[in-house]
């Protein structure tokens, strides 16, 4: 079983179908993901090695949340996987809340409604995108459920089940940090350049998929081809992780024009090109430690004691971050981390 799937994360022809080649395609995401949790040290959660095959194939699944047949699954997945950030410039942070970000969305939409309706036409959350929403969320599936998983352990409980659920969620998560190192995700210009267009690159909405699909394939793409881009000491064990993706998805937003230009000379047609090949690994490389780190730093977090509450709750009116808008106060900052991990 597997086998089956992890053949089918692979793509590999005849032993699965797809509704919908999306994103790094099932092969990219499935690399990136088992590279991932290859690299996770000794002191991690390694019992997510156990499951290494069951999140390489269950890595793509988020994209089968955004069929048409579901609409109402449809219509909340499908801004997760995309930050374009251009659209969005006025904001110089965005709010540490999906729905305070919503709403910033469509004040910026009625006051331009009139001096800029093109733009305030695409002013709304499909448009925009909220992939480090989705990534944040995701986290903190990870650390509730580990931190079951450490209390379970302390009582003499079989984890067997709640470990397999781990699997799922760092599956899952795994998705929109994938998504995130693709720039193609990070951008306005996700499927052909949009407006003004001095350079003359291509309006073909296929470009998106010609490098993390169709040329991820060409190369066969694998988890060895990531190993050596993953530090061995992992990083970003301190600070905001909301702040850290967001950093992530700058650098992605960073490389639209260079993955442009390479298209431009046909460089994702060409399995040997050198050029397109270091930017496929340099991005899948990042995605993977990035994903890595994250998956090291939840089961850390989630040994640290739970906090007692102050002061009000972030859902009462007292609370002095209170958002009337939302209903509740934005997100805190990350915990500090005991100790520090060599390198990070």
């Amino acid at each position: 079983m597997k086998q089956v799937l992890l053949a089918c994360a692979l793509g590999i022809a005849g032993m699965c179908t797809s509704t919908q080649a999306l994103a790094w395609g099932e092969r990219g995401h499935a690399v990136i993901a088992r590279a991932a949790i290859d690299a996770l040290p000794d002191d991690g959660p390694t019992f997510l090695k156990r499951h290494a095959d069951y999140i390489a194939a269950s890595a793509s699944t988020p994209d089968s949340w955004r069929q048409d047949s579901e609409p109402f699954l449809k219509i909340e997945e499908d801004p997760n996987h995309g930050w374009f950030r251009e659209q969005f410039a006025f904001m110089t942070q965005p709010p540490r809340s999906r729905y305070a970000f919503v709403l910033e969305l469509d004040k910026e939409r009625q006051r331009i409604a009139q001096s800029d309706p093109e733009r305030a036409r695409l002013m709304n959350v499909r448009w925009t995108g909220t992939l480090p929403y989705a990534a944040m969320e995701g986290y903190g599936r990870l650390v509730a459920n580990m931190r079951q998983i450490r209390l379970a352990q302390a009582q003499g409980k079989d984890t067997a089940a709640l470990e397999q659920t781990c699997g799922f969620y760092a599956a899952w998560f795994s998705h929109y940090i994938a998504d995130g190192a693709q720039p193609m995700h990070d951008t306005l210009h996700h499927d052909g350049w949009q407006g003004p267009n001095p350079r003359g690159y291509t309006r073909d909405p296929r470009v998106h998929g010609r490098m993390e699909g169709t040329f991820v394939e060409k190369i066969g793409l694998t988890p060895a081809d990531l190993a050596s881009r993953i530090p061995a000491t992992p990083q970003h064990q301190q600070g905001d992780v909301f702040d850290t993706v967001l950093a992530f998805l700058d650098r992605g937003n960073a490389r639209v024009e260079r993955m442009y230009q390479l298209d431009q000379v046909h460089a994702f047609d060409e399995p040997g090109n050198r050029q397109a090949r270091e930017m496929v690994y340099l991005t899948t490389g990042e995605g993977s430690a990035l994903l890595r780190d994250l998956v090291y730093r939840a089961w850390r977090e989630s040994a640290l004691p739970i906090a007692e509450r102050s002061g009000p709750a972030a859902s009462d009116p007292t609370h002095t971050g209170y958002d009337a808008g939302t209903g509740s106060a934005p997100a805190a900052r990350s915990p500090s981390l005991p100790g520090q991990v060599p390198g990070s």
